[in-house]
């Protein structure tokens, strides 16, 4: 078997590789560190490294700061606008490539709407949402200030312009003849939609509903501004640790860690279907 030998080229590589690798990763690793440390070890100087664990920022955080309510509050917003996007967001792009509505230049203009900033919107947002939570259909859809509602719309509209863009080209890159193979053997166009179409652009389908579920949970600043206590999520819970007595680092830290830590194990997971749904598509003969 022949060994490889690593030139000093190789060595230098990985060594600039490794300090990133530490760089990168040590807020994560003192954040969790921090939420596991006793309070008066903290902000000890010099940093004490040795210590025995401890639970009770957890137990802070979940028992006094409620943060049970922010993770399910963020959960379902979270669900249920990547499964409105994913499923509208699929007709519409498939509608696009294969009609090509609009030659191009509606595909554009949906793009440009992921262009713009929350901010330029989010006090138009509270205008509206606050007038519909005194209306009959806005209570019947649970829309409103403090409504979770209102956080599944709002992650709708601006997910579901980057869901069509990216699920367009997926789409694209399934041939035509397999479809009208399937119309000569007498499906209908729904029929080929969900039988043919579907299953060969679940990659892309998946990774999509990925990151619309990343960004929805990672989303703060309409959270912020439109709900109060009972719909609020886990990104605005965290700022709850910042005190008149001061910051909560040890509460702070577990929360933030209870922030993260789902989505990067979310991530780590699903890192195969993030891959092949990024290439699917990538290349065009």
């Amino acid at each position: 078997m022949k060994v490889k030998k690593f030139t000093a080229m190789d060595i230098l590589r990985q060594t600039i590789i490794m300090a990133v690798l530490i760089v990168m990763l040590f807020p994560i690793y003192w954040m969790i560190v921090t939420s596991l440390k006793p309070t008066n070890l903290i902000l000890m100087n010099p940093p004490v490294f040795t210590f025995k664990p401890t639970l009770e920022h957890y137990i802070y955080a979940f028992e006094q700061a409620n943060f049970a309510l922010y993770i399910r509050n963020t959960l379902l917003a979270a669900i249920f606008s990547t499964i409105i996007v994913v499923v509208a967001g699929s007709l519409a792009s498939y509608g696009f490539a294969r009609y090509n509505v609009g030659g191009g230049n509606l595909m554009f203009f949906i793009l440009t709407t992921r262009m713009m900033p929350a901010i330029a919107v989010v006090l138009p947002f509270f205008v509206i949402f606050r007038t519909a939570g005194n209306s009959a259909i806005g209570q019947f859809f649970h829309l409103g200030m403090d409504r979770i509602g209102t956080l599944v719309v709002c992650y709708t509209i601006f997910n579901l312009p980057f869901a069509i863009w990216l699920m367009h080209s997926f789409f694209q890159d399934i041939p035509v003849e397999l479809e009208d193979s399937a119309r000569l053997d007498g499906y209908s166009r729904i029929k080929v939609f969900f039988k043919v179409v579907l299953p060969l652009a679940a990659p892309g389908i998946a990774v999509t509903a990925i990151f619309c579920l990343l960004f929805s949970w990672n989303e703060y600043l309409f959270a912020s501004i439109l709900t109060r206590d009972m719909a609020k999520t886990i990104t605005v819970g965290v700022g709850d640790f910042w005190t008149q007595r001061g910051i909560l680092w040890g509460p702070l830290s577990a929360a933030a860690t209870v922030c993260v830590m789902p989505m990067i194990a979310f991530a780590l997971l699903l890192q195969k279907w993030i891959v092949r749904g990024l290439t699917f598509g990538a290349v065009r003969g």
